[in-house]
């Protein structure tokens, strides 16, 4: 196997190193390489609808900080893998396959289904026939019923209150995070300012195809980094709520988790049938004058991480505070209630 040195075809010179975030130009291998771990950073940092809507999902609802950095580094890990394959495409001049609005709008309706499937699955909802309710009228129809029948009592469980028994929350279910992963590979595909300057700038900057996929793994790498950071930090966030039990603490998580995924992802299909109808869209944003990508201009993307992890985030939370506090098992009332 030839040495990673060999393969780049060149030796390091710091004093060579050109780093423009924002528009850069006529650069080095090392340069690329470098440029591209950077604006993975920013990409981690700023407001992405690619990251922050998914990584907030997730990692509020594993409501701790390892399960929130945990989270974090599942979702980079698909999308890293995802951005060195395309970096690798784009070598070969193959990504403007890609770089369409059209692929921007079916971007975005996958990764809805995806956030929206999720949803679902925390919610623990599900269309099934009511196979007790089919039960209890066979029973009915052959004088079989009787009050403490099976039928009965398998009809009376559905009607208990979820939150009353001992489990954390039998009516929502445990954060998937392994999705993450397939949500990363999915967001991956979002083409945005910092999509074009990896396909267009830093991975032809490569010498060979055989490292034309590190500039996009060192993006990954750099947005990895600062997700696991704010994913630890979305986790820790609701273990600190004061007068929470634990399972008051994990309702309170998967409420937000479930609630953001699911409206979100409404949220970014909504926006990527109106993208593949009215293209357009793409070029309507509030140029701040900020000359960082995410934060230049707010376009669509922006909106959608405010409505789905600001608005959405902390009208669940209210609401699921609301609902605890008012719930046996969840909540810890102060002394002078208690008594």
């Amino acid at each position: 196997m030839l040495p990673f040195a060999a393969l780049l075809g060149s030796s390091l010179s710091l004093a060579a190193l050109k780093i423009n975030l924002y528009n850069p130009q006529n650069i080095g291998i090392y340069s690329a390489i470098v440029i591209a771990l950077l604006l993975g950073f920013v990409h981690g940092i700023t407001p992405d609808e690619h990251t922050w809507p998914i990584t907030f999902s997730y990692a509020v609802g594993s409501y701790s900080t390892k399960g929130g950095a945990k989270a974090g580094m599942i979702f980079s890990a698909g999308f890293t893998l995802q951005r060195a394959i395309l970096s690798e495409v784009a070598y070969f001049a193959l990504a403007g396959i890609f770089m369409t609005s059209a692929a921007f709008g079916i971007t975005y309706i996958f990764v809805g289904i995806a956030m929206f499937a999720a949803g679902i699955y925390i919610k623990n909802k599900s269309i099934y026939p009511h196979w007790h309710w089919l039960e209890e009228r066979l029973s009915y129809a052959f004088g079989l019923h009787k009050k403490n029948s099976k039928s009965h009592e398998l009809e009376e469980e559905h009607k208990l209150n979820p939150l009353a028994t001992t489990d954390a929350s039998p009516a929502l279910k445990a954060v998937p995070s392994k999705l993450a992963f397939l949500h990363g590979i999915i967001a991956g595909f979002g083409f945005g300012a910092f999509a074009l300057i990896i396909y267009t700038v830093l991975s032809p900057a490569m010498p060979n195809a055989w490292v034309g996929w590190i500039p996009g793994f060192m993006f990954g790498i750099g947005t990895m980094m600062m997700q696991i950071l704010f994913g630890a930090g979305f986790g820790k966030w609701l273990s600190g709520v004061k007068r929470l039990t634990q399972r008051g603490i994990a309702f309170v998580a998967r409420t937000i988790s479930s609630d953001v995924l699911y409206y979100g992802g409404l949220a970014f299909s909504v926006a990527g049938i109106a993208i593949l109808a009215y293209p357009q869209i793409l070029t309507y944003g509030i140029s701040t004058g900020i000359k960082i990508h995410n934060l230049g201009n707010l376009g669509v993307g922006f909106f959608i991480v405010i409505f789905a992890v600001v608005i959405i985030g902390f009208i669940s939370y209210f609401r699921a505070i609301r609902i605890a506090s008012r719930s046996r098992g969840l909540y810890t009332p102060p002394e002078s209630v208690r008594h």
